[in-house]
């Protein structure tokens, strides 16, 4: 009766560390959309400067949205995060080499 008591603390505790993890990387999200929408909105940056910002935030955001809230982070993911790797792969392949032909 002890082992189970101590496994459901353990799990209680885990769980309560898991949600503040998701809780910060929620606040940090929308801190970061909000500085996207700040970024153009007010139109004081220069457009080569704001866009490769805008990029930065909106890739951590994705990677946010991978290892937090889709959980790619915890084990038993493995087969999920190879297939979403290898979409984005085949995304960037893809606009990769429809912008060379059509720059070309």
């Amino acid at each position: 009766m002890e082992n189970s008591t101590k496994s459901n603390e353990f799990h209680k505790q885990q769980h309560k560390e898991e949600m503040k993890k998701q809780i910060v990387t929620f606040v940090l999200m929308i801190i970061f959309t909000l500085v996207a929408f700040a970024i153009v909105g007010s139109g004081m940056m220069d457009k080569m400067l704001a866009v490769p910002l805008l990029l930065v935030l909106a890739l951590v955001q994705v990677g946010f949205q991978f290892y937090y809230f889709m959980h790619m982070k915890d084990k038993g993911h493995e087969m999920a995060a190879v297939m979403i790797y290898g979409g984005i792969f085949a995304a960037v392949l893809t606009v990769a080499a429809l912008s060379l032909v059509i720059w070309w």
